[in-house]
């Protein structure tokens, strides 16, 4: 009976191990859980057993162990969770090139601060300097600021 207590207790702290390493990397709960569950299995194996044969699974669990840990991380799992590739965008990205300072434009929805205007058949989002603008009304555009197109 002893032998079942301490291989279930050895295996349940690897199973967990291994889960931790292979399929929820990161939350470190589920490690740390598996890991006292299996010191918990070394200090019965050293309560129940003869010295020497309590170092000998001792020695095979950790052994056991440090296999599952090393097995995770060449397995590639980790490559799964890390990012490879990064963002190239900026905050001005040529989107308003077209657009001057005094150009003339429609406003095609109420600008209240913000809406939408038409300059030379392409629609941006503006801001008004003024106030309310209402549909249809001619805007100039006043400032160019960053990605912001102010209008009056």
């Amino acid at each position: 009976m002893s032998v079942l207590i301490l291989s279930s207790l050895l295996g349940i702290g690897l199973i967990l191990l291994l889960a931790e390493v292979l399929f929820i990397p990161g939350t470190t709960v589920v490690g740390v859980f598996g890991l006292v569950i299996s010191l918990a299995g070394i200090a019965y194996a050293f309560l129940t057993f003869s010295s020497d044969v309590a170092w000998w699974i001792t020695s095979g669990a950790v052994v056991l162990n440090m296999a599952a840990i090393i097995y995770g991380f060449r397995s590639g799992v980790w490559d799964k969770f890390s990012l490879k590739s990064s963002l190239k965008g900026g905050t001005y990205d040529d989107r308003l090139a077209n657009l001057q300072v005094g150009m003339m434009g429609k406003a095609i929805s109420d600008i209240k601060p913000y809406g939408k205007a038409m300059f030379q058949d392409e629609i941006y989002e503006v801001k008004s300097e003024s106030g309310f603008i209402p549909v249809d009304s001619e805007v100039t555009v006043m400032r160019i600021e960053d990605n912001r197109v102010l209008v009056k």
